[in-house]
C-alpha cells in the first residue's frame, strides 16, 4: 500500500507573514516599554513625558522608545538627583530590563495570532 499526496509550499507568503507579524509585535512592544517608561520619568512640568515617542522602522525590523528634550539624558543617567515618589533616573533602562520578557511575549504572541 502506498500513500500520495501533494504539498504546496507557499514559503515566501509565510515568510512575509511572519516578517509582518514581527514588525506588528515590535511596535506594540515599544509603545508597551514607552507606557511603562513614561510612568517613572521625573515629572516637574511633563515636558520630558510628553516628549517620549515610540517609533519603528519595518525594513530592519527594530523599533526605539526615545525621549526629546535637552535634558532628557542627564536626567536618565543622574542618579544623584532627586525625584518624586515613583519617579526616577534610569527611567527607560529600568523598565526597558523589567519589561524585556514581557515585550518578547508581546512579539511572539502577534507572531502566533498572524501564523495560526
Amino acid at each position: 500500500m502506498s500513500i500520495k499526496w501533494d504539498l504546496d509550499w507557499n514559503g515566501e507568503r509565510v515568510g512575509f507573514l511572519v516578517e509582518e507579524a514581527a514588525f506588528n509585535g515590535l511596535q506594540q512592544g515599544a509603545e508597551h516599554l514607552l507606557q511603562a517608561s513614561r510612568a517613572r520619568v521625573p515629572l516637574e512640568e511633563g515636558t520630558l513625558e510628553r516628549s517620549g515617542v515610540a517609533s519603528s522602522d519595518r525594513e530592519s525590523l527594530t523599533a526605539a522608545v526615545s525621549y526629546d528634550t535637552v535634558y532628557a539624558c542627564r536626567q536618565h543617567e543622574e542618579l544623584t538627583w532627586r525625584h518624586a515618589p515613583g519617579r526616577t533616573a534610569k527611567y527607560l533602562e529600568g523598565p526597558a530590563n523589567e519589561e524585556a520578557e514581557t515585550i518578547g511575549e508581546i512579539i511572539a504572541a502577534a507572531i502566533r495570532r498572524r501564523t495560526a
